[in-house]
């Protein structure tokens, strides 16, 4: 714990509470210090440090250390914001109340929910918290990514690796495929006569085109996917056997990187700011909470509409929650930033290509103000290569922007 004094100081000022210290969250209570120095703001994080899911996928590639992905809080502590760096187990929301572990409470004006995903272990038959020990999901950034690693090292030449993609709404559409790209430049270099299936529950995916044409040029016969149309969608597993499950027959990988269903972060259920769909509705607007007052969800766990759960997309959503929220508790006019939402997809180290999008409020869910900006197909490699510069680019924005 950076700070946690059992004995919060006299309220001075509007206090908001942030739960969850992900991209959306840190930047969120950054932005609150910024906008108002005044504001009593506090952020409540489970985790000492905090592992990031973008560029994980080199992590499982071999192609980047997992320290790279690691940062702490002490840079936010010293702009003012108070750090309780462990669980939030309970919200009272009548009583405007949050408890920690430790039962410490805060009180809170605004209470700001940032959980991100949890995985959905009821979502496939056989597939618990304990069988991800043996099919890793690698979908939280950490533990699992390092064992998805090793597991792929370990695996004979001529094996197959298994990736099974859930349906949307999902944490970062594209990511499988970057992982079935970047997994195939490792077997490429290491392990040639290697393959890897994709076992999708979808019939098109984002950027397709753009990794197709990846896969068949630089990685040719290497990569099978099987669409939801022709009985990819994975239906369970059996770990005894390390058989992944689909409607229309079994699979026995070397490897099973199953990628199931997701939710909003258990928080967000014991506040009651999740509906039947196992995500959080909310005004697009404001970020407030349709089913909680003074609350607010942002980054994956709500209902976007058009807008992608993403890194980028929860950092802008976070500023703006921040704008809005100064502006309601300290009278002060706000101009409240765009919220925009941009994504790089590695198919190769020197090899990348972008999406990017600019959103507005449409009712409850937010629509793009036009059309999407991707990449060209028909791109040179030089330009490829440019965006893969730019991936590291972003992501060193990304993560100072958050954590400072």
């Amino acid at each position: 714990m950076i700070a946690a004094p059992a004995v919060l100081r006299a309220q001075t000022a509007a206090r908001v509470v942030v739960i969850g210290g992900g991209f959306g969250g840190a930047s969120c209570a950054r932005a609150l210090r910024h906008a108002d120095a005044k504001l009593d703001v506090t952020l409540v994080e489970a985790n000492k440090t905090f592992t990031s899911c973008p560029l994980s996928n080199e992590v499982i590639a071999g192609l980047r250390d997992i320290g790279a992905q690691q940062f702490g809080y002490d840079r936010i502590v010293a702009e003012g914001v108070r750090v309780m760096l462990q669980a939030a187990t309970a919200i009272d929301a009548s009583g405007h109340k949050v408890t920690l572990a430790d039962s410490t409470t805060l009180d809170y004006d605004r209470l700001v929910l940032a959980p991100g995903i949890d995985i959905d272990f009821t979502a496939l038959q056989g597939y618990d918290e304990a069988a991800s020990a043996v099919m890793p999901h690698a979908y939280k950034a950490g533990e699992q990514t390092l064992l998805l690693r090793k597991q792929i090292e370990a695996m004979p030449n001529g094996g197959t690796v298994a990736i099974s993609v859930p349906a949307n709404p999902s944490r970062c559409p594209p990511a499988p495929y970057e992982r079935a790209s970047l997994i195939a430049h490792y077997l490429r270099t290491r392990k040639p006569k290697s393959k890897i299936l994709i076992l999708d529950a979808k019939d098109s995916f984002s950027q397709q085109k753009l990794f197709e044409q990846a896969w068949q040029q630089l990685y040719p016969g290497m990569i099978e996917r099987i669409p939801l149309s022709q009985g990819g969608r994975v239906t369970g597993v059996e770990i005894g056997t390390r058989t992944v499950i689909t409607e229309f027959g079994n699979y026995n990988p070397d490897v099973a990187n199953i990628i199931p269903p997701q939710k909003a972060g258990r928080i967000a259920v014991l506040a009651g700011a999740v509906d039947r769909t196992g995500w959080c509705p909310i005004d697009a607007a404001t970020f407030a909470s349709k089913l909680v007052p003074d609350v607010h969800v942002i980054g994956d766990a709500c209902l976007g509409g058009g807008i992608p759960k993403s890194a980028g997309a929860a950092q802008a959503q976070g500023k703006l929650c921040a704008a809005v929220l100064a502006r309601d508790l300290t009278a002060r006019p706000s101009e409240p930033p765009p919220l925009t939402g941009v994504c790089y997809s590695l198919v190769a180290p020197d090899n990348a290509f972008s999406l990017s999008g600019v959103y507005q409020p449409k009712g409850d869910l937010f629509a793009e103000v036009e059309g999407a900006k991707t990449s060209p197909v028909d791109a040179p490699p030089a330009t490829r290569a440019a965006e893969a510069d730019a991936a590291t680019t972003w992501f060193k924005a990304l993560t100072h922007d958050a954590f400072g």
